[in-house]
């Protein structure tokens, strides 16, 4: 069976190149006579790997000295409750943006450790369809968190807030390295690898090393392996890390290299996502869902005609039945995973940087003859 295009959300598709080289090490990498899967993560064959991997992201993101690269396991969610229990110490009160559900869930759990939560700004006005402009942040908070690529809804920060002295943390977990970002400009950023580093199970985190508490400066209760200096000063392996995992990121990361890095990479980014959105802005039939000037490059939920409708029991069966179609039609096709999420409708279209621009274009034109059919 041909390899389909993968539009999933997450976990995603993966550079073919990348894989075609995992297979051909799964029996045996290098010299060593055994699968990375097998290896010890304290043997000598698995040190350089690790360190690969650190440093790459830190030529590619070109991080400064005085942070520190951790992989650490537990996805998005788990930095949820690490941001608040290492970074909400002092005045225990941070400043959220709320643009979606995560930016929701990353509150509601600061708000459970017993952080004080202020929302200084929201788009759930709008059902989180553009991000609110911040200019600036001022106030006795600990830190400020953003979600920076909103993977649901389908929007992106076109800017960086300034916080003055106070660290900003980012969620990127669904467009790290998917364009050329300043590190220095934040105190935190985490991203969890399934989108466009690496298979689920690693998350990254690039953290300003003042920013790393004693163990006794946390929040009172957290756990060990929730501490940033445990992660820290054990080179990312107090336990056993997700060993294949950081294996392949460190491949994708060699795969970025060669693609010019993150401005070689955002640039084929931005030629996919011109090609989607230039669709969907000119046609009749689809529209996007968010705004211009938010857009994400990564995640593009769009809509139907017939989801612009009279909100009858008819008019929504009708909707519903035609966003099926499309799916299942889509799939024959070859082109998976576009089912929208139910808090939008509709689909979406996950273009994240291994999505190549003739699966792009094999979209939009199975698209047009859906259309025309409809």
């Amino acid at each position: 069976m041909a390899r389909v295009y993968n539009f999933s959300a997450g976990p995603s598709c993966l550079p073919e190149e990348v894989l075609k080289e995992c297979a051909a090490e799964m029996m045996e990498y290098g010299t060593t006579g055994q699968s990375v899967m097998e290896m010890s993560h304290r043997s000598s064959a698995y040190e350089p790997i690790i360190q690969d991997a650190e440093a790459m992201i830190r030529k590619l993101m070109n991080v400064p000295e005085n942070y520190k690269v951790l992989f650490v396991q537990g996805g998005g969610s788990t930095q949820f409750a690490m941001v608040a229990q290492n970074l909400g110490i002092k005045n225990k009160k941070a400043a959220y943006i709320e643009t979606g559900v995560w930016a929701k869930k990353a509150a509601a759990e600061a708000k459970h450790l017993g952080v004080a939560v202020d929302v200084i700004a929201s788009s759930k006005d709008k059902n989180y369809s553009y991000i609110p402009k911040v200019e600036k942040v001022e106030g006795d908070y600990d830190y400020v968190y953003i979600c920076f690529n909103n993977t649901i809804m389908g929007t992106h920060y076109e800017y960086i807030p300034e916080t003055g002295n106070i660290p900003l943390v980012a969620d990127m977990s669904s467009c790290i390295l998917s364009e050329e970002i300043d590190v220095s400009k934040f105190g935190l950023i985490f991203a969890g690898a399934q989108k466009n580093l690496a298979p689920a199970g690693v998350t990254l985190v690039i953290v300003r090393e003042d920013l790393i508490p004693e163990p006794e400066n946390c929040l009172p209760g957290t756990p060990t392996m929730s501490m940033y200096k445990t992660h820290a000063d054990n080179d990312s392996m107090y336990n056993t890390p997700p060993c294949y995992t950081i294996y392949v990121l460190g491949k994708v990361l060699h795969w970025i290299e060669k693609k010019g890095g993150a401005k070689g990479i955002n640039k084929l980014n931005v030629e996919k996502a011109k090609y989607l959105y230039d669709y969907l802005d000119s046609s009749d039939f689809y529209h996007a869902t968010t705004e211009v000037g938010s857009r994400s490059l990564m995640n593009v939920p769009f809509l139907t005609k017939y989801s612009t409708n009279d909100g009858s029991e008819a008019a929504l069966a009708k909707e519903k039945e035609i966003n099926s179609k499309f799916v299942k039609e889509a799939e024959a096709a070859g082109l998976v995973n576009l089912k929208g999420h139910r808090l939008v409708g509709g689909m979406r279209a996950s273009i994240y940087n291994a999505m190549t621009l003739d699966g792009v274009k094999a979209l939009v034109e199975f698209m047009k003859k859906f259309a025309a059919e409809n």
